[in-house]
């Protein structure tokens, strides 16, 4: 009882609003937004929205000629039904069911035709110079599918092999994989599927398959002709019939000198048509002058889209709401931006953007982060605000990512005055810190942060926490279902957003720049621009 009262006087000592966050993830998660897609008729309304709440608060319009709106010009990448794909094999063929038994995304514009292209296994498909890997030295790729397995070398090794631990590497992340591969010369790439080693169930991806795909615009032409999952029985089964199994694969590919081999006789064949349209999205970004130094900067980013209204479940539903990914973030923003215009002006600008296209490869934020609105120089920080599952209260909260930069002290910091117990992220193999908006600025030097409200609740701990979190991950991430629920209390989105406010209340009101900490990459690049902060 002494714990709840406790962190219920830390919630009050911030004005952030439970209430007005529950009110503003109803809406925007309402069927009447239709799944915030970009470019579809769900985004007028929604940045509409967004540009109202931020006038209402008498925040500044912070885009170009004294707009609210930063046009993001993308490509629409739609794949026309009718796709098929096929393995075969000396034993026969077997046609696979794009979104059944693989995902197919086609990557370049027209019609695409693969015929008996040969299977060659990779490994994890790493290619590090630093780290003396490369799976395809020596290996001719060209015309070939390369079949690799998710993740890095020593996620489930047991040891630690040069990469993070249990901690995905960057190296290991499938865009890195058909990055390797592409420049090996490869003319697609399949990734097994395992729940475990992708961090999510194929479901996931299955059901979304059919999904648009969108690239920045102009649209650059793909050395790969395609790539997708293989569900991970079906990858099983052709494994067995080369007399192989995935186990021992997987030991042989935990070798540095490990290198990509033809799986016998295997071939794949693939026929479809994507059709390219050009679309304008926007980012949604207002400011809050600084009151002394405003030509230094906080920047709090949510990605404001969803998955639009595609891909119709069992039930026919086919909006995809995003009440938790990305409604309760972006109502979050929404909030900060509210503290902060209720309060006295900090020294530095606080900025606040809403991305588009986050779900489509965080491509709102770096378009941002390389059209910045604000010189990343001297952007002090950026906060991003990226929930996995609304919660009640928790005792503690997750950092993402953690042992980058020395934001986390100040994290630390605050989360402690808030009552809060800062935790790593519970499944660091799901490389989070590289799949949401605020890596696009890390990436360019820019010390970034991400957390989520924790799930050791204060009612039921842990296994509460995780009985609301691991259901939503199985059945409701990037689906229909994920829709508003009258039963969220909001209390541990209300401690997120929290913490988020008086973190960057406390950078914008310093004259210190954070940084990242010793053995960083990112710090090289950032101290690339150490003359323009003052």
């Amino acid at each position: 009882m002494f714990l709840t009262l406790l962190l219920a006087a830390a919630a009050s000592a911030t004005p952030i609003s439970a209430d007005r966050i529950r009110a503003d993830v109803r809406t925007l998660s309402s069927d009447a937004f239709a799944g915030r897609g970009p470019g579809e008729v769900g985004e007028a309304r929604t940045i509409a929205f967004l540009a109202k709440s931020f006038a209402a608060m008498g925040l500044k319009p912070a885009g170009p000629n004294g707009n609210w709106y930063q046009d993001v010009p993308l490509i629409r990448i739609d794949r026309l039904p009718g796709a098929t794909m096929a393995l075969k094999t000396a034993s026969g063929t077997t046609p696979l069911v794009p979104g059944r038994d693989a995902t197919l995304s086609l990557r370049n514009a027209g019609h695409i035709t693969l015929v008996d292209a040969p299977v060659v296994f990779a490994g994890y498909g790493i290619v590090d110079a630093a780290l003396g890997w490369d799976a395809y030295a020596g290996v001719d790729m060209r015309g070939k599918i390369a079949l690799v397995l998710a993740n890095d070398p020593d996620f489930e090794a047991g040891r630690d092999l040069g990469f993070e631990g249990r901690r995905m590497a960057y190296a290991g992340r499938v865009g890195m994989k058909f990055e390797a591969a592409a420049k090996a010369g490869a003319t697609g790439v399949l990734v097994i599927h395992e729940d475990a080693a992708a961090s999510y169930p194929f479901l996931q991806v299955a059901s979304g398959d059919a999904l648009p795909a969108f690239a920045p615009a102009p649209m650059a032409p793909s050395p790969l002709k395609l790539s997708g999952w293989l569900r991970g029985d079906v990858a099983t089964r052709l494994l067995t019939a080369q007399r192989l199994d995935l186990a021992t694969l997987k030991q042989r590919a935990r070798n540095p000198a490990f290198r990509a081999f033809a799986l016998g006789d295997t071939r794949f064949s693939a026929d479809g048509t994507v059709r390219t349209t050009p679309v304008t999205s926007h980012n949604v970004v207002a400011r809050l002058p600084g009151a002394t130094r405003p030509d230094e900067a906080v920047l709090y980013g949510a990605h404001w889209d969803a998955n639009g209204t595609n891909g119709p479940d069992a039930t026919g539903d086919a909006i995809r709401n995003g009440a938790i990914d990305n409604a309760t973030g972006t109502a979050e923003l929404l909030e900060v931006a509210c503290a902060f215009t209720k309060g006295k002006r900090p020294a530095r600008t606080v900025i606040f953007a809403a991305w588009t296209a986050e779900e489509k490869g965080l491509l709102g934020a770096e378009y941002y982060a390389a059209h910045p609105l604000h010189p990343l120089a001297t952007t002090a920080a950026v906060i991003n605000l990226d929930p996995h599952v609304a919660l009640p209260a928790a005792r503690n909260i997750e950092l993402v990512g953690s042992g980058r930069t020395t934001l986390e002290n100040t994290f630390a910091a605050v989360a402690k005055d808030r009552g809060l117990r800062v935790d790593d992220e519970p499944n660091p193999e799901a490389g989070w810190y590289f799949r949401s908006d605020h890596f696009a600025f890390a990436r360019r030097g820019v010390p970034a942060l991400s957390f989520r409200a924790g799930r050791d609740l204060v009612q039921g701990g842990v296994p509460a926490g995780n009985a609301i979190v691991d259901p939503y991950n199985q059945l409701r991430y990037h689906q229909p279902n994920d829709a508003f629920d009258p039963a969220w209390t909001f209390a541990g989105t209300a401690q997120e957003a929290s913490v988020a406010f008086t973190l960057g209340q406390r950078i914008a009101n310093t004259t210190d720049w954070p940084g990242w900490k010793p053995g960083n990459s990112y710090a090289t690049i950032r101290a690339e621009t150490d003359a323009e902060r003052k």
